[in-house]
């Protein structure tokens, strides 16, 4: 089994009610907002997707019905973000038993893990599952980079497909793609170097700001893709202001607000964390309301589409 790496997936938000239960209904209206725009895959639980307050039985359900809503148009990936080893080979277990095409997978969480320990992690979850995986590579949130010596370890195992690159170096795209060619696919992960890093040769997107505004991002991938690359960096000029709500300590909060903002969405959080207030909200509702005010018309970039 194998995940075709490239375009836009986004990180999904989790969508809560007012009594802090799942909300399937908003998140139905989200998950079929996205597959409109044409996306290439969804992606659970992530930080976007408040990973770490979800219960396990709340993201088995949240797979099984992301794979029904999505009735195989995209694959679907849930992210592994465990304590422990045995967690994390039972997490990808589980999530291949509820039907999700892959994995996005953490190094270990709190433990600052040593090289050896962080690789032998990633490469007991691969055995033990048959699901493709890749890595989350973010050394800035997270204190632990995987290194290309690291993956060249690490690509031992067929099912370890790609890296979703977070580093913020943008040559690191070049750096894997010399060593690794096509061996390793580069996904990447941060809002605010997309263009430049698909630019540079990036498979695709693992983005964020793609749960409110789910055709522009696409839109910006297609025409890169096609060589329409004035049309897309006029829609990336427009939409950096909004990017950068992504890289944020209050980024759920951020992109939830814009959620709201364009209908696909809810602005509830589950605690610790807060909904914004003061100042700090104000400020992300001008960045929305900016935003929203001069939304670019998009050209047909449906069209452009390869599969």
């Amino acid at each position: 089994m194998s995940i075709n790496w490239k375009g836009v997936m986004p990180a999904v938000t989790t969508k809560f009610t007012n009594d802090d239960t799942l909300d399937l209904n908003m998140f139905e209206v989200n998950i079929k907002a996205q597959l409109e725009a044409g996306v290439h895959g969804i992606v659970l639980g992530g930080t976007l997707g408040e990973a770490s307050t979800l219960s396990d039985d709340e993201k088995r359900t949240l797979t099984r019905t992301t794979v029904n809503l999505v009735n195989n148009q995209v694959p679907v990936l849930i992210n592994i973000a465990e304590q422990t080893t045995k967690g994390a080979i039972e997490a990808a277990q589980k999530a291949e038993e509820d039907g999700a095409k892959g994995l996005m997978m953490l190094p270990p969480m709190r433990y600052k893990a040593g090289d050896r320990e962080t690789v032998e992690y990633f490469k007991a979850v691969a055995n033990n599952s048959s699901l493709p995986i890749m890595v989350y590579n973010n050394p800035v949130d997270y204190k632990i980079e995987v290194t290309l010596d690291m993956f060249d370890e690490l690509l031992k195992c067929n099912n370890i497909e790609a890296v979703k690159e977070s580093t913020r170096d943008i040559s690191n795209v070049t750096r894997i793609k010399n060593r690794f060619g096509d061996r390793l696919k580069i996904m990447t992960g941060v809002d605010t170097l997309a263009l430049e890093s698909l630019l540079m040769g990036a498979d695709g997107w693992i983005a964020g700001l793609v749960c409110a505004f789910p055709k522009e991002t696409v839109a910006i991938y297609e025409l890169q893709k096609a060589g329409r690359i004035q049309e897309a960096l006029e829609i990336y000029r427009w939409f950096l202001p909004l990017l950068e709500l992504d890289i944020n300590p209050k980024l759920v909060q951020n992109i939830k607000l814009a959620e709201v903002a364009t209908g696909i969405g809810t602005e509830n959080v589950r605690a610790p964390r807060l909904p914004l207030i003061g100042k700090e909200r104000k400020h992300v509702l001008n960045v929305i309301e900016a935003g929203l005010k001069n939304r670019p018309t998009l050209p047909d970039y449906k069209a452009l589409a390869t599969y």
